[in-house]
């Protein structure tokens, strides 16, 4: 597909108040993330959740900008980087692409952090960059079976489908407002917490050519993440583990991730589901600066 010279902020610049700015970071097989930076501080890395970008934390960034850095990034393939025809989207690719982000900009002293897949992502990549990070706060770390699927019935016919082998092309193609609204909304508590125009922007990023590859290579590669979890005893950086009360994991998942980290701190959300960055982000925000004064 066509290569645009600038990142897309449309939609970022209507919550971001004129600060900070999105930018293309460029990898070594030439093809760019997008991220958006702000604020002055220890640098701050944010990874959003499967079927996202970094808009995902618009609630939250406008109260971490006077405290951090705030590096927020979207995954290969998701949101606006680059769709690479032929791309792979298992745990190992999307974890090379936040290692060499925060190499290649050379930051230091890094806080790690996301939620759902971008959770995972923090602890997996904090092991590569184990002389960079000084610490980990993972949200509704998505490193189990099924995940999404236990959302809703919506989800678990559509998320399947998606991966697979024949019906798989077919479904991934199809996104329709209200299929997505209810997928979504199978993370939710409160679900009139998800914002119509941040699904908007959702509907309008997943509409590029290709990105239906992208869709179903990030929910094929989901189980990817169950079996890495199997590196978790190497996360060296303390921890701080938050799971919202309603997270789609289970209990003894929970724990299973707890019990493999070293020094950990664990914190439940009371009343929240997956999606706590929109649904309680006054929380996350509280979270992530009581992390900076650690």
């Amino acid at each position: 597909m066509p290569r645009t010279e600038f990142p897309d902020a449309t939609y970022t610049s209507t919550w971001s108040n004129g600060r900070g700015e999105v930018r293309f970071f460029t990898r070594s097989d030439g093809s760019r993330l997008r991220y958006y930076t702000v604020g002055t501080g220890p640098a701050l890395v944010l990874m959003h959740t499967v079927r996202g970008q970094l808009d995902y934390f618009q609630r939250v960034i406008p109260q971490l900008w006077d405290h951090y850095t705030v590096y927020a990034l979207d995954l290969p393939g998701m949101g606006w980087s680059d769709i690479v025809p032929g791309a792979q989207y298992e745990e190992p690719q999307l974890r090379a692409a936040v290692v060499e982000f925060v190499r290649g900009l050379d930051l230091h002293d890094v806080t790690l952090s996301g939620e759902s897949l971008g959770g995972a992502l923090s602890l997996q990549a904090s092991i590569d960059l184990k002389d960079r990070v000084r610490r980990v706060v993972a949200f509704n770390s998505y490193d189990y079976p099924q995940g999404g699927e236990r959302g809703n019935w919506i989800a678990r016919v559509i998320m399947s489908s998606v991966r697979m082998p024949v019906l798989g092309p077919v479904f991934a193609p199809l996104e329709p407002r209200p299929i997505i609204r209810a997928i979504l909304q199978g993370g939710y508590v409160d679900k009139t917490r998800l914002p119509e125009d941040f699904l908007t922007e959702l509907l309008r990023s997943g509409r590029r050519t290709g990105y239906d590859k992208v869709s179903r290579g990030i929910f094929r590669s989901l189980k990817g993440f169950d079996r890495a979890r199997e590196r978790y005893p190497r996360v060296s950086a303390p921890v701080t583990l938050v799971y919202s009360e309603n997270d789609w994991s289970r209990p003894a998942e929970r724990d299973r991730v707890a019990n493999a980290l070293t020094d950990v701190h664990r914190i439940t959300l009371p009343h929240t589901g997956h999606f706590s960055a929109l649904e309680r982000p006054d929380d996350m925000a509280r979270i992530l600066l009581e992390a900076a004064s650690d």
